[in-house]
Formats: C-alpha cells, sequence, structure tokens
C-alpha cells in the first residue's frame, strides 16, 4: 500500500515557480495529514494503555524512606499474596508499610481483604482499610487486629536492625495461630536478621523500585514458594 510518505515523494510540485519553493499536492497533504492523525492516535493509545497499567499512588515522601515498587515488582508480589488467599478459608492481608502493594492487590481484586497499615495519613483516603502505623509503637494497633491475619506482607521503612526488631513485634502481634504466611521485602543486608528473628528464606526473585536504589533489595518468606518467586534461592 502506498504510503503518506511515498505520496509526498512522488507528488512534490518541484521548484520552478517565482520564489523556487517546493510544494505539495492537495493529495499528498491529505495523505500526509492522515499518516500524521494515525500516529498520534497509536501514541495516545500506548500512552492510555500506560496508564491504566500503572497504579497512581501519592509522589514518594523520601523524609519518610518512602520508595515505591515499580510495576511488575507490586504485580508479582500481588498475585503471589493472591494465589495465598486462594489457599485459606478466611483470608486476610496485613500490608505494612507497602502501600504499593496494597494498591496493586486493590487493583487486581478490589474485594481483596486487604488492610494498609501506615504511618503517612494521606493513605487515609482508603478509609476503613487504612490504619495508622507507627514502627516506634509495634503494638500500638487496634486489639481487634491481634493474631487476626494469616497473610502478612511487610516493608520496613528503614534498612536497620532496630527498625526490623520492631516491625518483627508487630509481625507477631497480627500473626494468626497456626499456619500463617510472611512475606519480606527488605534489604539484601537484612538477610540474616531475617533469618534469625523471623525465620525467613530469601526467594531467586529480586524486588526493584521506580526510583534506582542504591542497596539491593530481597524478598524474603517463611514458607516454600516452589516455583512461584523464582522459589527459595538456593544456598
Amino acid at each position: 500500500m502506498e504510503t503518506a510518505k511515498d505520496t509526498v515523494q512522488h507528488d512534490a510540485v518541484l521548484p520552478g515557480g517565482d520564489d523556487d519553493t517546493p510544494a505539495l499536492s492537495s493529495h499528498a497533504l491529505e495523505a500526509l495529514k492522515e499518516f500524521l492523525a494515525e500516529q498520534s492516535r497509536a501514541v495516545e493509545e500506548a500512552s492510555s494503555a500506560a496508564a491504566e497499567d500503572d497504579v497512581a499512588l501519592v509522589s514518594e515522601d523520601w523524609r519518610l524512606s518512602q520508595f515505591w515498587y515499580n510495576r511488575e515488582t507490586a504485580e508479582t508480589v500481588a498475585n503471589e499474596v493472591l494465589n495465598l488467599c486462594r489457599s485459606i478459608d478466611s483470608p486476610a492481608i496485613a500490608c505494612i508499610a507497602c502501600p504499593t502493594l496494597y494498591a496493586y492487590l486493590k487493583k487486581i481484586d478490589p474485594n481483596a481483604p486487604a488492610q494498609i497499615l501506615e504511618y503517612d495519613k494521606r493513605f487515609e483516603q482508603y478509609g476503613s482499610e487504612f490504619t495508622f502505623y507507627d514502627y516506634n509503637l509495634p503494638e500500638d494497633l487496634p486489639s481487634s487486629m491481634k493474631h487476626s491475619y494469616p497473610i502478612i506482607v511487610a516493608d520496613p521503612p528503614y534498612l536497620s536492625q532496630e527498625c526490623l526488631e520492631k516491625v518483627a513485634k508487630t509481625i507477631s502481634f497480627l500473626t494468626k495461630p497456626g499456619q500463617a504466611y510472611l512475606l519480606l521485602l527488605t534489604g539484601e543486608v537484612q538477610s540474616g536478621r531475617a533469618s534469625e528473628l523471623l525465620g525467613l528464606r530469601p526467594c531467586s526473585f529480586r524486588p526493584d523500585h521506580s526510583s534506582k536504589l542504591g542497596n539491593e533489595f530481597r524478598l524474603f518468606t517463611n514458607y516454600d514458594p516452589g516455583t512461584r518467586l523464582g522459589g527459595w534461592e538456593q544456598v
């Protein structure tokens, strides 16, 4: 099929007027307009598709050590959590300081039984599924949440022993007795502490953030994910 570019080349009027300025025939102009319109539609559709894939979040506040996951990480972890939900009779998910995960869980499954525990009160927009959380007060939470969650995902805001120890107390407060699934996203430097405090092992899947960070991050679990998440990393 003849493209607008081809038409322009064939139908251009050669220099020869008073000012020797090239001109396009009306046929070539129409073809060019159609071509440019198609290109514009393609760009708009691509932008719209990208917007639908991503979840809109409030801007990161570095003062609160906020770094949102990129879409691949958020979707991978969210799908793993939803897979775990299907294996539990009465699932309930606690998302400790990981609002990106919460947002993607609700995008994939609006009925996902998730609660977000966050210090940043901008997330009060999530209504009754938001609980204010200060890791410095690890058990200062509603009594109704105690031992109520068979699935807990935590992303401590700081890569320090003190922060992880306090978040571990929160996890203990929230964990439902019996079979409970725990996922921890934190820096690789916390590997030893994650094992000692919570009995976790690293998965082969490597989480990533929208903002490039200098620290390597890992995903740890207290259960063998099998072939999911790349499985437990072999020692």
